[in-house]
């Protein structure tokens, strides 16, 4: 099955669950900057494999693809910070964790498919 639209790319649609989470969770927060750079990060994941797709080439697919994986790294730290400040919970940690790991999975997976 070949790949026409971004929309059909599980990890893509992984993200933007995620970020509509990772939205609702810190929605009444008041730590500005904290909410500013984990949204920052949580919209990078899915527009690089959207931006990647579309640029129609393998080689920038791949480079994109790591960049989404790297900001996929970056909200699961940041919610380690967030549990620690108690602006989340130990099961909204949980579900932000294992959202992470799983769509890094899928962008690795995908990557070695190229």
């Amino acid at each position: 099955m070949k790949i026409e639209r971004f929309e059909e790319i599980i990890s893509w649609q992984k993200a933007r669950t995620l970020a509509v989470l990772v939205y609702a969770l810190f929605s009444k927060n008041r730590d500005f900057s904290f909410n500013d750079q984990i949204k920052r990060a949580v919209i990078s994941i899915g527009n690089n494999i959207a931006e990647g797709f579309e640029r129609k080439s393998n080689q920038e697919l791949k480079y994109f693809f790591y960049i989404a994986k790297g900001s996929c790294g970056e909200v699961r730290s940041m919610s380690y910070i967030a549990l620690e400040l108690k602006y989340i919970s130990k099961k909204d940690f949980d579900e932000l964790n294992s959202a992470c790991l799983e769509i890094s999975r899928l962008i690795s997976g995908f990557i070695k498919t190229l």
